[in-house]
């Protein structure tokens, strides 16, 4: 792939191409990688038919978790100067792959290879594909940021959306044997391989010095362009691990319900909901969580551009902390107080990750800021880690029953909302003499004279 086809000089924008092309095509990718969201229902099927644990059918999705923040942090470079086609073809190809494989070990009754595959594999293909389109976006829309990656992000929050009912469709054709799932895995990957293939086609990258229509012609004072940090120098700066703390505990405290909704809305409501009911409105609960984790990655990134980031997370983490609070308090038999606060709290966990590209294109500009975001990424990987742990480790060593269960878990993550939010109100702009020199910002990473400059301090 290394050919001029997927070269960055190869697909610039030529002359009166439109931007609103590059939403569809993050889209592309962002819904296809955004199944992850819908394991659960893959998960099910191999453990009815395969007779796997819950613990050994969840080893696919942490691992893909897992690698998704180490991909994005170790090939966020990469990316940035091979640019979006390559990346994205490169995802494309790495998780439609997992898909085959796991296919493959499923037919061969090699269960690990599924784990490899999705997880391994797949995973690697989740990083590379999230970053680069979000990165992208944030050049082609540097007036509306919070707006751009909003729609990719919502995608990705949304695939789910999509997935669950394919898969159950085609697990309910092919059965749920291991000849069905095999064949349900096979057909997935060859699906998203075509799907995704057209993000990769359609995107462009802007020309260099080009400004969205409207906007004032930037600066020729480098003083006055706004910030422009290198990777490796953000990585050493405050303002980078206070917003590393920022993600990695709103995105905690949102899979502390997410993580375990169905289960959390049964125990709030067994006593004054029949058990046949319970179990419907359970799902409903569910299916409405996933709504308001994909449109809040839309409704709060954009509303994040009128009145700033650090007020938008300052909404997420101190208004989140009151909600874990007020379920705790009123939610036990009160189903609008409790659905509010969930649907809320959800909106915010999906917006972090919407807003948190425009944050770092606020502090450190958009030179290198898709390998910025691919290290910030790895608060994820934690966090997918930490947020189960809290819940599931706790709960399941409570004696309590009801409600009562969840109490040391729900005052755990408020209080790792209060730590997120005084991390959020430490951040500050980035002192200029941390930029990048004149040179380096007058030809960015992935540009003709940066590639230039780079072969020939290479020979």
């Amino acid at each position: 792939m290394a050919g001029g086809f997927f070269d960055r000089s190869a697909i610039v924008a030529p002359p009166g191409w439109s931007r609103w092309l590059v939403p569809p095509a993050a889209l592309a990718v962002h819904l296809g990688i955004g199944q992850a969201y819908a394991w659960s229902v893959l998960k099910t099927g191999l453990s009815q038919g395969l007779g796997l644990s819950g613990t050994a059918t969840a080893l696919p999705f942490q691992l893909a978790i897992v690698m998704l923040g180490l991909s994005a942090a170790i090939v966020g470079t990469t990316v940035e100067r091979r640019g979006p086609r390559w990346a994205m073809a490169v995802s494309t190809a790495c998780f439609a792959a997992g898909f085959l494989i796991s296919a493959g070990g499923i037919a061969l009754d090699q269960y690990w290879l599924v784990v490899v595959g999705y997880g391994g594999v797949g995973g690697i293909g989740l990083g590379i594909g999230y970053i680069s389109p979000v990165s992208t976006l944030i050049k082609w829309f540097v007036d509306r940021p919070g707006m751009a990656t909003g729609i990719a992000i919502m995608g990705f929050g949304g695939g789910a959306l999509i997935a669950s009912p394919v898969e159950s469709a085609l697990l309910g054709a092919f059965g749920r044997t291991p000849g069905g799932l095999a064949s349900t895995f096979a057909v997935m990957g060859v699906a998203y391989a075509i799907f995704m293939s057209l993000g990769w086609l359609l995107i462009r990258v802007p020309p260099e010095g080009w400004r969205p229509p409207g906007a004032p012609a930037e600066s020729e004072d480098p003083a006055q362009q706004g910030p422009a940090v290198s990777v490796s120098k953000a990585v050493r700066l405050p303002q980078f691990w206070f917003l590393w703390i920022v993600l990695c505990f709103n995105v905690t405290a949102g899979i502390g319900i997410l993580e375990r909704a169905d289960g959390i809305f049964r125990d709030f409501f067994r006593t004054t909901t029949a058990e046949q009911q319970l179990a419907a409105a359970a799902a409903a609960f569910v299916a409405i969580l996933s709504l308001a984790n994909m449109l809040g990655r839309f409704v709060w990134s954009s509303t994040s551009d009128l009145v700033g980031r650090k007020n938008i997370y300052r909404v997420y983490l101190g208004l989140g902390a009151l909600l874990y609070l007020a379920i705790l308090t009123l939610g036990e038999g009160n189903k609008v107080i409790f659905l509010i606060a969930s649907l809320l709290i959800l909106s915010f966990y999906g917006a972090g990750f919407a807003t948190v590209p425009a944050y770092l294109k606020d502090l450190f500009g958009t030179y290198q800021v898709g390998a910025i975001h691919g290290r910030l990424l790895t608060a994820w990987s934690a966090a997918g880690v930490l947020g189960p742990l809290i819940v599931n480790a706790i709960v399941d060593a409570s004696d309590a029953e009801g409600p009562a269960k969840y109490t040391t878990s729900f005052i755990i993550m408020t209080g790792l909302l209060a730590v997120g939010f005084v991390a959020n109100e430490l951040i500050r702009p980035v002192d200029p003499k941390h930029y990048v020199s004149d040179a380096e910002r007058a030809a960015p990473e992935g540009s003709a004279a940066a590639e230039e400059r780079r072969q020939g301090a290479s020979r």
